[in-house]
């Protein structure tokens, strides 16, 4: 089968979080003490994915380029690819339909914050699916904000809803995609919503109408948070800080993970940690060693 790449959106304005991201990438604002992207780039790597493309806007690229490198540093293979315009999620797959060639993808939105035990598991069993989709439920409060899953009894998707006013489910569509080789010519057929946009809805529903969309749901020992608000961006930050507090030991550390898996050497992460020898994720990942 063939070996699954990681696509990160990291586009867009960010015009929620104006004026802090004037100036800035929203994906490169800092959620505690690590730049948002690091938490998606994790994620990808927590599934065993190491060829990965980062989408973003022709006028970010430089700084996405200068803090995050070709990716070599921690195993992987980083391929920039730039979005002129955000025209919606579904975007992404013919944005990167020449990186893929035909390959499965799992796709992460570069403002989503994935946390829990078992997440690994929970992915490869993803991965492990040889076509149609992957879709990951997480219960909501608001579920009249997002895109809502409609389950069959047997827990199985009957549909995706946005921003019902009545939610068929507590279920949200959160921003982790895992889709077969046939994502980017699906997405060619995908014709502009009333907003103008590529949905990524209207994507998923090819799969359903297939019967080739599963559903993982994300269970109480996982967290899911969106960061595209002020308040958001504080949550997360808060929620991260009170876990390394708390249990010493970092979350959404791309290092950590590469040292675990065998992509990199000690040697190679004890550079790391010389990189930040001024601060206590330098003497972290020392502490690997």
């Amino acid at each position: 089968m063939t070996k699954r790449k990681g696509i990160i959106l990291a586009g867009g304005t960010g015009s929620r979080l104006h004026p802090v991201t004037l100036g800035v990438s929203k994906q490169l604002l800092p959620i505690y003490d690590k730049p948002m992207i690091y938490y998606p780039i994790s994620v990808l790597m927590l599934g065993g994915i190491r060829d990965i493309a980062i989408i973003t806007t022709p006028e970010d690229a430089t700084q996405f380029k200068r803090m995050l490198g070709d990716g070599t540093q921690w195993g992987l293979s980083f391929t920039w690819l730039e979005q002129p315009s955000p025209d919606g999620l579904a975007q992404a797959y013919l944005l990167a339909e020449d990186f893929l060639d035909g390959a499965p993808s799992a796709m992460v939105l570069g403002d989503n914050i994935f946390f829990g035990h078992g997440l690994p598991e929970l992915l490869h069993a993803a991965d492990a699916q040889g076509t149609g989709g992957t879709v990951f439920g997480y219960q909501v409060a608001d579920p009249e904000r997002y895109g809502v899953l409609d389950l069959a009894p047997d827990g199985s998707a009957r549909g995706i809803i946005e921003k019902p006013q009545v939610a068929p489910s507590p279920y949200a569509v959160t921003g982790l995609y895992y889709l077969d080789g046939t994502a980017s010519e699906r997405a060619r057929a995908v014709t502009p919503s009333a907003r103008g946009e590529l949905e990524i809805t209207s994507l998923l529903e090819m799969y359903l109408e297939d019967g080739l969309l599963s559903v993982q749901r994300m269970g109480r020992g996982f967290a899911w948070l969106d960061t595209g608000t002020h308040e958001s961006l504080l949550d997360a930050g808060n929620f991260v800080r009170t876990l390394e507090m708390r249990q010493g030991l970092q979350t959404g550390c791309p290092e950590e993970i590469a040292y675990a898996q065998g992509w990199i050497d000690q040697g190679m992460l004890l550079e790391s940690a010389e990189r930040f020898s001024k601060n206590g994720y330098g003497a972290y990942l020392r502490g690997l060693v």
